[in-house]
């Protein structure tokens, strides 16, 4: 459909708006205009669920009869299942925007006062999983590192290459934790050793294992590993 100048500016508001499906529909026909517009469109989507999350709304929990068994909980990775970190020499990388950066090592970080919980693990590939987990909220370390509370993100980087970020919010969330124990013992190598996120209100794929680096920032570089290849974002469940 070709619309010339004069009879576009006589066009009023009503008209205009009118045609906007048919505008949108052929920008999907061509796929750069495609792109930008899925791109856009799950932008809105995590502001439009932004709107309802709450911080301190607690994640479901459950009763110990209600737990896999550990052996039963599925290891899962997108590169190698042990990036073979050296525990004696790991430290945490913690900058951006705190008053105390710093390498924290993880005796520093669990005596930040430890959560045990039993929450969902949710993946996205269809299965989930009730587990134990025990670990430091991530909002009690970061008041521990003095992180500025108008921070908006915090972006984590792993040793096998991940890397994923989260809305303060979520950070902030009472069951988001820096996990470093499941059932009671130090995290396996599978399952993230020495530290990972476990984010029980979002998918699987946001709780990063292994890591290495902490940045709280008003500007993140980088989404994540998934979400820069197109998976949603926000993703909350």
């Amino acid at each position: 459909m070709r619309i010339d100048r004069r009879t576009f500016a006589r066009m009023n508001r009503r008209e205009l708006l009118k045609m906007t499906p048919l505008i949108a529909l052929g920008a999907f026909a061509v796929p750069p205009a495609r792109a930008a517009l899925l791109s856009a469109g799950e932008r809105f989507n995590g502001w439009a669920a932004s709107l309802w999350y709450r911080s301190g709304h607690r994640a479901a929990t459950y009763p110990d009869s209600a737990v896999a068994p550990l052996k039963r909980f599925p290891y899962n990775y997108y590169d190698v299942l042990d990036p073979e970190i050296d525990t004696d020499k790991w430290r945490l990388k913690v900058g951006g925007l705190v008053k105390r950066p710093g390498e924290y090592t993880l005796a520093q970080i669990q005596s930040v006062p430890k959560v045990r919980q039993n929450t969902r693990h949710v993946c996205v590939e269809g299965w989930d999983v009730i587990g134990n987990f025990g670990g430091a909220r991530i909002g009690d370390f970061l008041k521990f590192v003095g992180a500025d509370p108008s921070a908006r993100f915090i972006y984590v980087e792993c040793a096998d290459n991940y890397y994923e970020s989260l809305d303060m919010a979520c950070a902030m969330q009472p069951n988001s934790l820096l996990c470093y124990e499941m059932y009671g013992e130090p995290l396996l190598p599978g399952h993230g050793a020495p530290l990972r996120l476990l984010l029980p209100t979002k998918i699987g794929y946001k709780s990063a294992k292994y890591l290495t680096s902490l940045e709280v920032t008003n500007v993140v570089r980088r989404w994540g590993y998934w979400e820069d290849q197109g998976y949603p974002w926000y993703y909350s469940l």
